[in-house]
């Protein structure tokens, strides 16, 4: 019953296996997947995944890196696209200040705009925070992102950062990186997350757990955050699972 709430499974990296990838997800007790397209590349074959599996489904925005990039026209398509019946949120949106591919100006302004979009359609957004914890929380303060909430995706911040956004509204959703052997403050920060709030994901092909760490990730794997993540709240890997996948049908609304 595992519930892996952010792949990107349409990457280019899966290209020689990706059935085969999906099949042993399905193997290791993935029951849905939430897939991720965050820009005019990406969307479509994001989408086309989505359509061909039952158990995949979409999300669809406009990454920071790519955020120089984006027309109105693309916000435009992204509206048209929240209508897709396997369309849940939108994202992954937000602030990217590791990697310098988009002015911080553009980013933010970028941001913004898909907060108002989610408000006006009424769906949850999915948050891409790097380096930029305060600017983050303030953007989303300022366009009244709490309205329709969402997840703060592969959370690497601190509690401080963290409460701020279940202020909002916000679930709290932990990757392979909390696996790690010295991952002390994400284990810190994911002992004091409600457990109404928290959320597992693996971010493939990136951000492979332990013991598979340097190599690609994939949706299977998602089974060894859970792990970690039961033994952090001192719970059976079936409470946890269980747990984390009522979360992820209660946030994306598949009640």
């Amino acid at each position: 019953m595992l519930f892996e709430t952010h792949a990107h499974l349409n990457a280019p990296e899966f290209d020689e296996d990706r059935e085969e990838v999906i099949a042993r997800a399905r193997e290791n007790g993935v029951s849905t997947i939430v897939n991720i397209g965050f820009n005019a590349e990406t969307i479509p074959t994001c989408l086309q995944l989505a359509e061909k599996h039952d158990f995949i489904y979409a999300v669809v925005g406009w990454h920071p890196q790519d955020a120089k990039d984006m027309t109105d026209e693309h916000l435009e398509w992204l509206e048209e696209l929240s209508r897709h019946p396997k369309v849940l949120g939108l994202g992954e949106m937000g602030l990217d200040y590791y990697w310098d591919t988009s002015p911080k100006d553009v980013q933010a302004e970028v941001f913004r705009k898909q907060i108002r979009l989610a408000r006006k359609v009424n769906l949850p957004i999915i948050i891409h925070n790097r380096d930029a914890h305060q600017d983050v929380i303030t953007i989303l303060r300022e366009e009244k992102a709490a309205e329709v909430g969402g997840i703060m995706h592969c959370f690497s911040g601190s509690w401080e950062t963290a409460k701020m956004a279940l202020d909002m509204n916000f679930y709290i959703s932990f990757g392979g990186p909390l696996t790690f052997k010295n991952a002390k403050q994400p284990k810190e920060v994911a002992a004091k997350v409600p457990l109404d709030r928290l959320l597992i994901e693996t971010d493939c092909p990136y951000l492979t757990p332990h013991p598979f760490r340097g190599k690609r990730n994939e949706s299977g794997y998602v089974r060894y955050v859970c792990e970690e993540m039961a033994n952090i709240h001192g719970m059976t890997y079936e409470e946890m699972a269980k747990q984390t996948a009522e979360n992820a049908r209660r946030l994306f609304r598949l009640d």
